[in-house]
């Protein structure tokens, strides 16, 4: 019996070239790599990943506004989609 399954994903070449070496460079594998990076979403259930650089005017703006509107009651929460729905009918 085979306990391994198959994933096709697109990726741009030149990443998967600099991937494969990274993970070489490591002693890996690409898919050790990624079969590691797909247990911990499983056991995390959660996806990280570092932004290099700076977040864009726009982006630190909105998170300012989102910031503000928490801070002034104006965030909302719902423990399931429908609730998420009903509030947004009433709108």
């Amino acid at each position: 019996m085979n306990n391994t399954a198959v994933i096709n994903i697109k990726t741009n070449p030149k990443i998967k070239k600099q991937a494969q070496a990274v993970a070489s460079d490591l002693g890996l594998s690409l898919s050790a790599v990624i079969n590691a990076y797909l247990r911990q979403l499983v056991r995390d259930r959660r996806v990280e990943y570092e932004m290099e650089g700076h977040p864009s005017p726009l982006l630190v703006s909105s998170i300012e506004e989102a910031r503000a509107d928490y801070k002034n009651g104006k965030a909302f929460s719902f423990n399931n989609n429908e609730e998420a729905l009903r509030f947004l009918d009433t709108l």
